[in-house]
C-alpha cells in the first residue's frame, strides 16, 4: 500500500506542476478541458487549474493519511475521504478517455487510470 501511495504522490505533484504551467498561460490547453482551448487557457479557465492544484494537495493529503505516511492524526479521516479521492479518479478516468482530445485522452487518460488503481488500493488496504 505504501508504494501505491508514493506513487499518487509523486504522480499528483507532476500533475500539479502542470496545472501551475496552465495557470501561468503555458499553451497546453489541447491536453485539457476535451481540448476546447488551444494554446494557452483563457484566464477563468486558468483560475480553475489553480483550484484544480488545491483539489489535488487535499487529495495528497487524505492519500497520505490513510495510508499512514504522513498526518497520522487524521487516518479516521482519510479512512473516509479515501472513498471521494476514488469516486473522483473515476469520474476523471471516464472523462478523460472519453475526451475529444486525442492529446487528453492519451495523457490524462492513462494518469487518470494509474491514480484510480493506487488509490483503489490504498483504499482497500
Amino acid at each position: 500500500m505504501i508504494l501505491f501511495a508514493n506513487f499518487y504522490i509523486l504522480l499528483t505533484i507532476i500533475i500539479a506542476i502542470f496545472q501551475v504551467a496552465l495557470a501561468m498561460g503555458a499553451p497546453l490547453g489541447e491536453f485539457t478541458m476535451g481540448g476546447k482551448f488551444t494554446g494557452k487557457l483563457p484566464i477563468k479557465m486558468r483560475v480553475a487549474a489553480l483550484a484544480q492544484i488545491v483539489i489535488l494537495l487535499i487529495f495528497v493529503f487524505i492519500v497520505a493519511a490513510k495510508a499512514g505516511i504522513a498526518f497520522e492524526q487524521y487516518y479516521s479521516f482519510g479512512r473516509i475521504g479515501i472513498w471521494f479521492v476514488v469516486a473522483f479518479f473515476v469520474f476523471g478516468t471516464i472523462v478523460n478517455i472519453s475526451s475529444p482530445s486525442r492529446k487528453e485522452k492519451l495523457t490524462m487518460g492513462p494518469a487518470n487510470i494509474i491514480a484510480l488503481i493506487s488509490t483503489l488500493v490504498v483504499a482497500l488496504s
